[in-house]
């Protein structure tokens, strides 16, 4: 889904998740991809543990809009514990999706989303990530989930593209890129749409 060939994506996350990493990583993927790209964070008073925002717009022309995004396309939300809080959903396009990372369906989430009647996907980032990076580092099954999701890029090219991003950052550390990588491709099947 794109609103004038560019599509806008909201991150919300706590502090030392990884949200903002996934969202840099994001735009970096899709730039290398020869997209036009904006990635950041929504910056105030962070620590460990605090609720934070980042934001990815992904287009084919040049943008020109540098605010945050208040009309997402997707919203990703990072720790289901938000929804209690957050309005995740305020200002999500209608035709969009909210991505949410729990063990739970996409049905037995809807009764916590405010009357969003829109799609609703779920993946347990949490599993995965434990299973194959050793720990609970979601970020990297969400950044899958948003990709398959929202076909804001073609997946065999991000799967490439992030592999080679990867060596880049990790060079030394060959093991982090093959977790990283099983837990991408683990994501883009399990997430669930409904």
């Amino acid at each position: 889904m794109a609103t004038n060939g560019m599509v806008e994506i909201r991150w919300h996350g706590r502090g030392g998740q990884g949200a903002k990493t996934a969202c840099l990583l994001l735009a970096d993927v899709a730039g290398l991809g020869g997209k036009f790209v904006q990635g950041f964070p929504e910056y105030g008073p962070e620590r460990m543990g605090a609720p934070i925002t980042a934001y990815n717009r992904i287009s084919d022309k040049r943008c020109t809009i540098h605010s945050n995004i208040y009309y997402p396309d997707y919203v990703v939300v990072v720790d289901e514990s938000l929804l209690e809080s957050v309005d995740v959903t305020g200002g999500l396009k209608e035709g969009g999706a909210v991505i949410i990372n729990t063990p739970s369906s996409p049905r037995e989430m809807r009764p916590r989303l405010r009357g969003w009647t829109g799609k609703v996907c779920t993946i347990d980032a949490r599993r995965i990530s434990e299973e194959f990076l050793g720990k609970n580092l979601p970020n990297t099954p969400m950044l899958a989930a948003v990709v398959k999701v929202g076909g804001v890029l073609e997946t065999g090219r991000f799967l490439v593209d992030i592999e080679e991003s990867f060596k880049h950052k990790f060079a030394n550390k060959p093991q982090v890129i093959a977790g990283n990588m099983a837990a991408l491709n683990k994501s883009m099947e399990e997430v669930q749409v409904g």
